[in-house]
């Protein structure tokens, strides 16, 4: 398997001297945040988190997320949390792009390295430190699970993107697969994450229109994006938020790979009273 490569956010902020002209926007129906934005000004800091700062990507909000946080968190040397997670019926996952991140999971310890996932049962014990001497950054998206009566929530997954061989899309000879960190007929789990892959012109070859909301992180590459009626380019570093039902397609145009870093919600029933009107 060939080896990876992550996009590690810099931070930082531009020349005076840079146009202020981007690509960033905010719809009703999708967002992309370029990589560009992404600056120190924007960082934001948690409680019970040392030397760390986090980029808030995705978060619930009316006409934005509804389902999901998604945050790129930078650990300094020596950083890290011992109460990370605030919510106890919260799930999650962590990606590792950048650095060595040490994981405390249930009383076990784990090194997780660029490509490391973790999957994060609601109600498990987990701490994280940074005890190398460079920065670490990894993502962290988090959902309140949806527990089904007689169905056990699922178990903690450690792993590492390395470990776990691509599915090819159907009739694409491989040009377009996706890395998956769970088994997608498991009904336990209520999100997925996985990492997509283009080779250099393959595409999505068809509008996308679905039930399930997305966040996309890209890792590496470039491509033009299908979202609702444009077309948009993106590269590593950028997100995307794409609502449901958003129509979505996309080219890999090269001159390497695209692949981005992919959640949605996934195995469960439409709410049927979320919009019922409150009794006067």
């Amino acid at each position: 398997m060939r080896s990876q490569i992550y996009h590690v956010q810099a931070g930082g902020h531009p020349a005076q001297t840079k146009l202020l002209t981007g690509r960033a926007v905010f719809t009703d129906a999708y967002a992309v945040i370029p990589k560009g934005v992404i600056r120190d000004i924007v960082a934001s800091y948690l409680p019970y988190w040392d030397n760390a700062r986090v980029w808030v990507l995705a978060r619930p909000l009316s006409g934005f997320a509804e389902t999901f946080s998604h945050y790129l968190i930078d650990v300094a040397s020596g950083g890290g949390s011992e109460r990370p997670e605030p919510d106890k019926e919260a799930e999650g996952a962590l990606f590792v792009v950048g650095g060595k991140l040490t994981l405390t999971l249930d009383g076990a310890e784990h090194v997780l390295e660029p490509g490391g996932f973790v999957y994060l049962p609601p109600k498990c014990r987990w701490s994280v430190k940074n005890r190398s001497s460079n920065s670490v950054q990894f993502h962290w998206i988090r959902k309140l699970y949806q527990s089904v009566p007689g169905l056990a929530a699922p178990e903690a997954i450690v792993t590492n993107e390395s470990s776990i061989a691509p599915t090819p899309m159907p009739d694409t000879e491989g040009r377009w697969a996706t890395t998956r960190f769970v088994e997608p007929s498991d009904v336990r789990h209520d999100m997925h994450i996985t990492i997509v892959t283009f080779e250099p012109g393959a595409s999505i070859p068809f509008e996308e229109t679905h039930v399930m909301e997305h966040g996309l992180y890209v890792l590496e590459g470039k491509a033009v994006y299908r979202l609702n009626q444009d077309w948009v380019e993106v590269e590593a570093g950028d997100y995307m938020w794409l609502r449901a039902f958003c129509p979505q397609a996309c080219y890999a145009g090269g001159p390497g790979r695209f692949r981005y870093l992919l959640y949605k919600d996934v195995n469960r029933h439409m709410d049927l009273r979320a919009l019922r009107p409150i009794a006067p």
